[in-house]
């Protein structure tokens, strides 16, 4: 993985790098040493308020061996059993030294979705996973663009999807050639300055202005502190910001979103922060090279008086911490996700959590404490056969194979696994519905050494 990240990832680095390598053929060479799960009934009481209650685990007497897909890199697939019934189970280990890079990717554009296997493809991928949660066309509140994360997501040291209120992520980053992975909570703070010394919160990065999830929570805490108090769309349960501004990357890869007010303001900057030029309505694309910041409202205002042509801006997206600390270390990719599985080898989840039921088939990461990274598929939907598992069963076999932190991503039919360009796992829309490949928005890549 690239060196010399910082943790304030900017979107206002350049354009993403050049073409990727040709792929090579990795032997197959050597076998993972079989392990043994001892993976009984548990007792299992953090986060249980009677203290007394069990919950069984996954299980499996032994975790078959594996092939390597290179040095460092190793696929397994088994079958637990738990009292839904059994799960097939998909696992990659990367370890901190292998000889391949662990990197976050999307699909051709930010705005639209891609299966995981056609990312795979293109980026010549030895194995890969669906990653964040999506604005998934036919969902609640879906606003055009099914390739939009929902949530942090950054690459190539470029913060290109805000976090949404201090959830956990998996930061992906390198030191002394070796990969650093951790999952923790952070929060994403932009900022926009003008060279008449205004300063202004930016909103978001890539996404339609005045359109958030979820309502409430940190995010929401802190536009009440601004004096911007949210609003909740009743029918489509989002909330209601009009007076955002957003920022476009040149990954977002289409026309901005439509403009329907007619007020909204577009201003074209390049990279150096000069503004190249005003657009109301704000219509068109991102100019090769350049960057938009998006207003509506008074955001728009804001841009008027503080965007003029030929003047500068800077607009920039750090990541902290919940206390307002700049997260540490080299941070080159960032994927947000649901709930957190593991925090320090314990269970994390809250109490509601804990008692959930639904099994959907799930992908989730884990770290262990040696820095190895964990990408676990469980396939559900298929009774007999697959049946999915709780989050407390997913954490629960997380922890079972080593890891000590662990994160639940996105799953259902986005949960796929794909490993040399073969699907792996067998992802369904719904019970019964034959295997299909959603088009997801982010994948985690595991990319052979140039």
């Amino acid at each position: 993985m690239r060196s010399g990240r910082r943790a304030a990832a900017r979107t206002g680095a350049g354009p993403r790098g050049g073409a990727r390598p040709a792929r090579r053929t990795l032997p197959r060479r050597g076998r993972l040493p079989a392990a043994v799960l001892a993976l009984a009934l548990l007792a299992g009481t953090a986060g249980c308020s009677d203290g007394g209650e069990r919950r069984p685990a996954l299980r499996t007497d032994t975790l078959p061996a594996g092939r390597q897909l290179a040095p460092g890199v190793g696929y397994q697939e088994f079958t637990a059993q738990g009292t839904g019934g059994p799960v097939r189970a998909h696992l990659l280990r990367v370890a901190p030294d292998a000889r391949a890079r662990l990197t976050a990717e999307h699909g051709r554009t930010l705005a639209g979705a891609q299966t995981v296997r056609d990312v795979a493809r293109r980026t010549h991928a030895l194995a890969a996973v669906n990653a964040s949660y999506f604005d998934i066309r036919g969902g609640k509140g879906f606003a055009g663009y099914p390739g939009d994360p929902i949530g942090l997501y950054a690459e190539q040291g470029r913060v290109l999807s805000e976090s949404r209120n201090d959830a956990a992520a998996l930061l992906l980053g390198s030191r002394d050639g070796r990969t650093t992975a951790r999952i923790t909570a952070v929060a994403s703070y932009g900022r926009i300055g003008a060279a008449d010394g205004a300063t202004r919160a930016l909103d978001g990065v890539d996404r339609v202005a005045g359109r958030l999830r979820p309502c409430g929570g940190p995010d929401g805490e802190r536009r009440v502190e601004d004096g911007r108090p949210l609003t909740r769309d009743v029918r489509s349960g989002l909330c209601e910001d009009p007076d955002e501004i957003v920022e476009f990357t040149q990954e977002w890869g289409t026309t901005l979103p439509e403009d329907r007010s007619g007020d909204a303001v577009a201003a074209v900057f390049a990279a150096d922060g000069t503004v190249r030029g005003l657009r109301s309505p704000a219509t068109g694309s991102v100019p090769r090279g350049m960057r938009v910041l998006y207003g509506i409202g008074a955001g728009a205002d804001w841009l008027r008086s503080h965007a003029r042509p030929g003047s500068r801006v800077d607009a920039t997206t750090i990541l902290r911490d919940p206390d307002g600390e700049p997260v540490p270390g080299p941070v080159d990719s960032a994927v947000g996700g649901g709930a957190r599985l593991l925090k320090d080898g314990e269970l994390a989840l809250g109490e509601r959590e804990l008692t959930r039921q639904d099994r959907p088939a799930r992908t989730v990461v884990g770290v262990t404490r040696d820095g190895t990274v964990l990408l676990l598929v469980l396939d559900g939907r298929e009774p007999g056969v697959s049946t999915g598992a709780t989050l407390a069963e997913a954490g629960e076999l997380l922890r079972s194979l080593g890891a000590v932190d662990g994160l639940n991503l996105d799953g259902g039919g986005s949960s796929t696994m794909v490993v040399d360009g073969e699907l792996r796992n067998r992802p369904r829309e719904a019970k019964g519905d034959p295997v299909s490949e959603r088009q997801v928005a982010t994948v985690l890549a595991v990319l052979p050494e140039p």
